[in-house]
């Protein structure tokens, strides 16, 4: 990632915590689907929210993004509402959520990250593509800029979204789900690139549901199953007691769980 990149926007100054949620409670239809979330998120840091199907997890992210309402309790990011901060945020929705047969190329998919600052009446210009070209070349996707996006593979195509993200040069990253559906490879580059901008002072808040990988590529976790079980460093908070708490009698989950925590064991210890 180019010094530009990095430094285009960092995190406020002093600001420790990315994302301030206080008793946030979101309703469809009346019916409670999320209640009694409680935590703060801190800035430069991988964050995991990890629960089962049907958790609340996507739905807690688009709270944080706006794009579902509160029914009480509130939401601040970098100590401010989401509509003062939005061109601060950069978002890679699940990959079921897009129209893939909407006739555009992967260039102009990334290049559309550069929208939201260049606002309504300009358009795109030479930096902005150098950029996007610098954000594809960073996913390994550089030699699919002309493919149309439905051509793609599901691992190609959420390449192609992290990159959009990227190019939108945001401080605070939420992803829902971007490993779903990929292969190791695709995976292991994809967590690089989280990793560079995490080391860069960004804030990534992750979808996850691959229990055995938490605590590989994560620093902090949110455990999530409708209401908030636990949140706090991974090493402290993602426990057997708490995945119990999280998943119930889920017994193959509670299989992987358990793994997964053996493996933590090991003492060549976490990789960063």
């Amino acid at each position: 990632m180019s010094h530009a990149m990095v430094d285009a926007a960092t995190t406020p100054v002093g600001a420790r915590i990315a994302i301030e949620l206080h008793d946030v409670c979101v309703a469809y239809d009346r019916k409670p689907v999320l209640w009694d979330v409680d935590a703060s998120l801190p800035a430069g840091q991988l964050i995991a929210i990890v629960g089962p199907n049907g958790g609340g997890k996507s739905t807690l992210l688009k709270s944080i993004l706006g794009l579902v309402r509160i029914a009480s309790g509130s939401i601040s990011v970098f100590g401010k509402p989401v509509r003062d901060v939005r061109r601060l945020i950069g978002y890679v929705p699940q990959r079921e959520s897009v129209d893939w047969d909407f006739p555009v190329n992967v260039a102009d998919v990334v290049l559309m990250g550069r929208y939201g600052r260049l606002g309504w009446l300009r358009r795109p210009g030479r930096e902005d593509r150098r950029i996007a070209a610098e954000c594809l070349d960073m996913v390994g996707m550089t030699s699919f800029a002309s493919r149309q996006i439905g051509q793609l593979s599901g691992g190609q195509q959420q390449r192609v979204f992290l990159a959009r993200a990227l190019a939108q040069e945001s401080t605070l990253y939420l992803m829902d789900e971007p490993f779903a559906g990929v292969d190791a490879a695709t995976e292991a580059a994809m967590v690089e690139v989280l990793r560079t901008l995490r080391n860069a002072g960004k804030t990534v808040i992750v979808v996850h549901h691959d229990l055995q990988s938490v605590q590989a590529y994560f620093d902090h976790v949110l455990l999530l199953n409708q209401r908030q079980i636990a949140a706090g460093p991974v090493r402290e908070v993602f426990t057997s007691s708490n995945l119990q708490k999280t998943y119930g009698g889920r017994l193959t989950l509670m299989d992987e769980a358990a793994q997964a925590l053996r493996l933590s064991d090991q003492p060549h210890g976490r990789p960063r």
